[in-house]
């Protein structure tokens, strides 16, 4: 996405008009403005003079972001984002109140409390009509933006908010100016009471007032759009400025812009790391909290990987840069940040076609307003001053500002605890999801098996089984064999030597220790030359059914042992599957493994649904299929996952997987923690909550602000809105709507006390849902087809069972199944017909 800076919107009517006259330009395909940031995105091949021509031709400035002339410094810099407008209006509001105050002592202090005028002023009230006119202008001048953006845009068609705000303040001015010539023409007549009466025709300190509070408004406006995007300067501010590079042996100290890929750099303890690199040499702590959130420090050595703008705390590594610039992990954080704050979400869609419209209607409403009364037979001041009411009220800003304020504080808040948004869509699309569909290896399970259980036979001991394990294994390259080594250095044990090691056909192992054969491997290879005890034998079937696998060990032919090895879960992905079931989401495991190893996981780890045996392109189907049944969100980490990651509605990747997988997701997760899934839904449906109110109060402000102002209250309640509180009103409404979105960064997204278990829906619209789940039997005793039919027939007579189909040569019934069913229930089906079940997966 090109991004570029747009100079001259006011309101959410400039960025509706912006964004049109951009998406008619040939090449584009699409677009969006954040009046939030003042930026355009575009996407397309349209060149950057075509893009700027566009900009120009609808009556505002553009130029790409970084560019000399775009009226910012480069997108890569803290000082970006900058608020250069607050102390601009903090100057034209400071000299706009001294020339208010008094202009306000004169209009009101003087004529409604009687305050003191210097003597000139006694009686003359031309006098005092001209002081309040030279006022005005004076504060007039001073905010002569509102006149020339508001006028000029409706020259071309396209009024926004400064165009009424200017139509307001000139008709003020304009109708008192009148009365001012016409009092003027009733002191030659010498009518004193015709020139008194016209005292009270003045608005002079209305045109002067609407100008003042409007640019308070705007200017608490601008405070709090500077602070949704606090998150986004804080990540700019961690780049680092410079680096050490060691050049033919010496070390230089040169700017960060100057580093290459391939270059050697050297970074000392309480220094930040510079690029994104791998350690040569050195041995250190990194805290990596800037980027993932996590405050542990990481223990970093050679070939580990370190990251642009972390923290060395302690000792000195020599690294080699991998990526630099604007491929570092910060400058990809600030960039997703970025985008997610120039993309609009869906839902922004409602408020922008009604900002399309907004201000025309509102000064058609006003004319009509003016006419209605003056046909009432109300005096022209009257008719006028709710005319110029209708138009200070409104407020099209509150429209515009209420998706994109909460989009930039979600996705802020979002980066800051390593949950990365890459646009707007996916902020607002996770908290919609109704399946979670999570891979196994890596995402659920930490991806690399350790020892789980360690069984040994009668008269050995757990370390002398161990260190038979170690000293067979270590010579091994299999992962379980590291599994068993590194358990062995948990515990302190050095392997000892062997001799003659192999690696021998089916599965096993061998060599001597001591002149003693060692032998290790699975059931099959140990039973062939040692006898298992019978305890063993049950025993390694029960680790098998929980999804671990057994290790046989045997010392001169006598059974040592079994050491099971699995790839845990991790510690978190319990608890995170826990949170999003009571969210109201169903969870599915995808995983490539067997049936029977997937199923343990899932019971672990508490899913609702396992998809055992799948290959990448199975899981792309699988995701398929789901998606018939609700919005799902694909959780992954590998290459394998990325077609599935893409094929979701939603694809989360865990931030320590592939590039790959990250690329072809919408959601990163930096911290690599389950956990961190339903903390973004969380995070996503509190930032739909806000924007929901967001739009419920600037659409209520405007639907009750703008009938109270043209007086359709006054013949039932007798309430009349005087314009100086109508401009009051419409200063603050952007402000409320951005202070709300502020209370985000309050949300504690980690907390599922409060969480609501949203009702989902997975059926088909257009078929009946089908739950179905396989489990495989195997049965003794089957010896024809008639068995195979009395099987067959007692397992469907189950309710739970859709279909059976047995094989009396194989031995097996594949059960189809509509629901969760026990294992035991088949099982009692089945037996009941004088057959024996072996097991069940």
């Amino acid at each position: 996405m090109k991004q570029y800076t747009v100079t001259g919107m006011s309101c959410a009517a400039c960025a509706a008009r912006v964004e049109k006259a951009v998406a008619k330009a040939p090449g584009v395909t699409s677009c969006s403005v954040s009046l939030l940031t003042n930026s355009l995105g575009v996407e397309g091949t349209a060149s950057d003079a075509e893009i700027v021509a566009a900009v120009r031709n609808a009556g505002y400035g553009a130029a790409p972001k970084g560019a000399k002339n775009s009226g910012a410094p480069a997108d890569g810099s803290a000082d970006a984002l900058r608020d250069r407008e607050t102390p601009v209006l903090k100057r034209r509001l400071a000299a706009s109140l001294a020339f208010l105050a008094v202009l306000m002592y004169f209009s009101m202090g003087h004529m409604m409390w009687n305050w003191p005028l210097p003597a000139f002023f006694a009686g003359n009230h031309i006098a005092m009509g001209l002081i309040q006119l030279l006022l005005a202008v004076a504060v007039m001048v001073i905010n002569q933006k509102f006149f020339i953006s508001g006028f000029q845009s409706l020259l071309r068609r396209a009024p926004n908010m400064d165009t009424l705000v200017a139509l307001g303040s000139a008709a003020a001015f304009v109708y008192s100016t009148f009365a001012l010539f016409a009092m003027t023409q009733r002191q030659l007549l010498g009518d004193a009471a015709g020139v008194a009466a016209y005292m009270h025709e003045f608005y002079f300190e209305s045109a002067a007032m609407i100008l003042a509070l409007i640019t308070v408004g705007k200017m608490l406006e601008a405070r709090s759009k500077g602070r949704t995007t606090d998150a986004l300067k804080g990540l700019m501010k961690l780049a680092p400025k410079r680096a050490v590079v060691v050049n033919n042996g010496e070390e230089k100290t040169v700017p960060i812009e100057e580093v290459r890929k391939g270059d050697i750099f050297v970074v000392r303890p309480g220094e930040n790391i510079p690029v994104d690199g791998v350690v040569l040499e050195g041995n250190s702590a990194v805290n990596e909290s800037a980027l993932t959130g996590e405050s542990i420090p990481a223990d970093k050595s050679a070939g580990d990987q370190v990251s642009a703008a972390t923290l060395n705390q302690s000792g000195f590594i020599r690294c080699e840069a991998t990526r630099v610039g604007e491929d570092t992990t910060l400058s990809q954080i600030i960039r997703m940040v970025s985008d997610a704050a120039a993309t609009k979400a869906p839902i922004a869609k409602i408020a922008d076609r009604v900002s399309g419209v907004f201000v025309p209607v509102v000064i058609l409403i006003s004319i009509a307003t003016t006419a209605v009364w003056l046909l009432a037979g109300e005096s022209l001041g009257f008719a006028l001053a709710r005319g110029i009411s209708v138009l200070v009220i409104s407020c099209p800003c509150a429209l515009g500002l209420a998706t994109p304020v909460a989009i930039m504080v979600g996705s802020g808040m979002g980066a800051k605890n390593g949950i990365l948004f890459k646009n707007a869509l996916s902020l607002e699309a996770a908290g919609k999801v109704q399946i979670a569909a999570l891979d196994k290896t890596g995402t659920i399970t930490s991806g690399e098996p350790r020892v789980t259980d360690i069984v040994p036979a009668p008269g050995t001991g757990e370390d002398e089984l161990l260190r038979l394990a170690c000293a067979l294994e270590q010579k091994s390259e299999h992962p379980l064999a590291r599994a068993v080594l590194r358990r062995a250095k948990e515990r302190g044990m050095q392997p000892e030597e062997v001799e003659g090691f192999q690696a021998l056909p089916g599965n096993g192992l061998t060599a001597l220790r001591q002149g003693r054969e060692l032998r290790g491997g699975s059931y099959k290879f140990i039973s062939g030359r040692s006898e298992v005890p019978e305890e063993m034998k049950i025993r390694s079937e029960r680790l098998a059914e929980e999804g671990k696998t057994p290790l046989f060990f045997s010392m001169d032919g006598a059974v040592a042992g079994i050491i099971a090895v699995a790839d845990a879960i991790k510690e978190d992905s319990a608890k995170a599957i826990g949170e999003l079931k009571n969210m109201g989401i169903r969870v599915v495991m995808l995983t490539g493994d067997n049936e029977r190893t997937a199923r343990a996981v899932g019971r672990e780890a508490g899913v609702d649904e396992v998809i055992a045996g799948v290959l990448p392109d199975g899981k792309e189907n699988a995701i398929r299929r789901l998606k018939e049944k609700g919005t799902v969100a694909m959780v992954g980490d590998g290459i394998n996952d990325a077609p599935a990651l893409t094929r979701a509605d939603i694809g989360i990747a865990i931030g320590a997987g592939t590039d790959v997988a990250i690329d072809a997701a919408d959601i990163v997760l930096m911290k690599s923690r389950l956990t961190d899934v339903p903390a973004a839904i969380r995070l996503s449906r509190a930032t739909l909550r806000n924007i929901h109110e967001n739009l419920f109060w600037a659409f209520i402000y405007n639907i009750v602000g703008i009938p109270l102002a043209a007086g359709v209250f006054i013949s039932l309640f007798g309430w009349k809105l005087n314009p100086m509180f109508g401009a009051a009103a419409m200063s603050l409404s952007s402000f409320c709507v951005v202070t709300n979105a502020l209370r985000l960064n309050f949300f504690k997204m980690y907390d599922a006390g409060r969480d609501k278990k949203i009702r989902t829906d997975y059926k088909n619209k257009n078929t009946k849902e089908r739950t179905t789940m396989e489990k495989t039997m195997k049965i003794e005793g089957m010896m024809c087809g008639h068995c195979e039919a009395a099987v067959k027939k007692a397992l469907e007579s189950l309710p739970q069972v859709e279909a059976a189909k047995v094989d009396h040569t194989a031995g097996t019934a594949v059960v189809t199944l509509k629901a969760e069913t026990e294992d035991d229930v088949l099982k009692k089906a089945v037996e009941e017909r004088d057959y024996k079940v072996i097991s069940i997966c």
